[in-house]
């Protein structure tokens, strides 16, 4: 059962007249032994925001310590993915309006100032925001990681997560009016090489094994064509070159994720095989 540890509540209160839509806004994050990052992300945040869930994975780090120094409610709940986390932090807001990031992410100052005019007149479904990356010290400017839109404001009655873990994305209604506001989510994506490492190993293994719950198939082509199509597209067409050694350390990784993905995929249908034989 999720625990909740400390909170300060707050009242769902929005007003409507001819003109304008005044809102409260939640903002929602999912922690796990993130004590690097968490306070650079919260502190952006309690400016513009009225209320702060933080659902943390049962943290073995200073995350939470460092959390309970904030006026931000802290819920424990296992982990089952990181779209079941996120679906889970929504249903914990008492706002209708949500502005989601994760901890390694924070807004910029352009973006502040956006989300408090847009309080005093939201309009839309869902909000755009570009997010700029930082990779090993490095800010991105092309590849696969730039442009890097995210909707990351909308209405939750209208909005859920969803996509294949680990890679999940805000899912809108048909129908959903959605717009873009100025300003950046910053995103420090890896400071190491060999973190980026840890977590292509990682993840790889997560989608596979979405994958194979889905019942998709791989093949030698899925293993050989789609990593060097990545390679290709990320480096070459959208230049990622021209961010250096950085930029080609990127675009492998990226590659390698891919054919990590697919191989272990093929090999969990295998091992399938050989248990129902």
């Amino acid at each position: 059962m999720p625990e909740k540890l400390h909170f300060r509540s707050e009242r769902n209160i929005y007003s409507t007249n001819e003109e304008k839509r005044v809102v409260k806004l939640s903002a929602t994050i999912i922690t796990y032994n993130e004590e690097k990052n968490i306070a650079r992300c919260i502190e952006s945040l309690i400016l513009v925001t009225d209320e702060i869930i933080i659902v943390d994975s049962y943290s073995t780090d200073n995350t939470e310590s460092i959390c309970s120094k904030y006026p931000v409610t802290f819920i424990k709940n296992k982990f089952e993915g990181h779209i079941q986390q996120k679906n889970y932090a929504i249903k914990q807001t008492k706002n209708d309006i949500v502005i989601n990031l994760d901890a390694d992410e924070a807004i910029d100052e352009e973006l502040q100032q956006s989300i408090l005019e847009l309080k005093k007149d939201y309009k839309k479904d869902g909000y755009y925001i570009q997010r700029y990356n930082n990779y090993c010290g490095q800010w991105i400017n092309h590849s696969d990681w730039n442009p890097d839109k995210k909707l990351r404001i909308f209405d939750k009655a209208k909005a859920h997560w969803g996509g294949i873990n680990p890679h999940d994305q805000i899912i809108m209604q048909p129908g959903s009016n959605i717009g873009i506001l100025s300003g950046k989510i910053l995103h420090w994506v890896h400071q190491t090489h060999e973190e980026h490492r840890a977590k292509t190993e990682k993840f790889s293994t997560i989608a596979a094994g979405e994958y194979y719950k889905l019942g998709r198939s791989s093949n030698v082509l899925d293993i050989i064509i789609r990593p060097l199509w990545i390679f290709t597209r990320s480096y070459i067409i959208r230049m990622g070159f021209l961010d250096g050694k950085n930029g080609l350390i990127l675009c492998t990784f990226s590659a390698k994720t891919t054919y990590l993905k697919y191989r272990k995929l093929r090999r969990f249908i295998k091992q399938n095989k050989v248990n129902r034989s």
